[in-house]
């Protein structure tokens, strides 16, 4: 081998260590944990881990689409990207790469690191969250009517904020779980609309919890968050056992039997402390011999 090859080899490895460490280098920084979450098609990515002397930039992208970047994720030294203004086809399934930047001019890499996340599809992947409701009593009926109000979503359109129903539509159902205030046995019922009603028998308070149900999607993600309970007021005459509850009518009937024992008590006692002086008084009466 001659002078020429041998200096041409040992470049060429030189060159090899030199991108290789730098590579290398890089990677040890790859973002990790790169995860999509969702709520109310507020849709945040996140990862991992803080960057020192690099930054990352985020291009997304719907399947069989071209590239997209975000101004606000270009280079930043942030670990989370908010896209919910950019992935604007809900139905569509997005994918999204987290790209690792050395600072400008520290590395001659042309193709930077990057991480992949995991498919994420706004319409069936965000976590709708917990609805509010009212409800109106017909005592007359017997009757209790919730009427359900739709969750705001993150998206606006012509200046307008759109709720869970302009977006899903029909597809969007409620299950509603309720029981009697005096039982603990839960029941459900599902809603197509934002009002549904129940009998109240014989007057009894209910209480009830309303959470979103979507059936086209996959069981994990079918329902939403539940709402707060609200129990409606009883429409039957209260009775003692109402008024005061079991365990105050328990506690005063221990009471009363305590105080009756102890009153028994102390009326034997005193009874057997008068026999027993009368029995004394006898045995010490002189005899009369007149």
């Amino acid at each position: 081998m001659d002078m020429r090859t041998c200096a041409a080899f040992g470049f060429i490895l030189f060159a090899s260590y030199i991108v290789g460490g730098a590579m290398g280098n890089t990677n040890v920084h790859r973002a990790r944990d790169v995860t999509w979450s969702s709520h109310n098609f507020k849709t945040l990515l996140t990862w991992g881990p803080k960057p020192t002397d690099y930054s990352y930039t985020v291009e997304f992208y719907g399947v069989g689409k071209d590239r997209e970047r975000t101004r606000h994720c270009i280079r930043s030294k942030e670990t989370e990207c908010d896209l919910t203004g950019s992935l604007l086809n809900l139905k569509d399934t997005y994918y999204a790469d987290v790209l690792l930047e050395p600072e400008m001019g520290a590395s001659d890499l042309v193709e930077f690191p990057h991480s992949t996340s995991q498919k994420f599809c706004p319409y069936t992947d965000t976590l709708i969250g917990r609805p509010d409701f009212k409800y109106e009593v017909d005592k007359a009926r017997n009757k209790i009517t919730l009427f359900i109000q739709d969750p705001l979503s993150a998206i606006s359109k012509d200046d307008r904020m759109l709720n869970m129903r302009d977006i899903f539509k029909d597809d969007l159902k409620y299950k509603v779980t309720y029981h009697r205030a005096r039982s603990t046995g839960k029941k459900t019922k599902t809603t197509a609309t934002n009002e549904i009603e129940f009998d109240a028998e014989d007057g009894d308070s209910y209480c009830f919890t309303v959470q979103a149900y979507i059936p086209s999607r996959s069981r994990r993600m079918q329902l939403g968050e539940m709402s707060l309970p609200q129990c409606s007021p009883s429409q039957r005459p209260k009775t003692i056992l109402d008024e005061f509850g079991l365990g105050v009518i328990a506690g005063g009937l221990l009471m009363v039997v305590v105080v009756a024992i102890s009153v028994i008590s102390l009326i034997v006692v005193c009874c057997r402390r008068r026999r027993a002086s009368a029995g004394s008084g006898k045995d010490a009466e002189p005899l009369n011999l007149a």
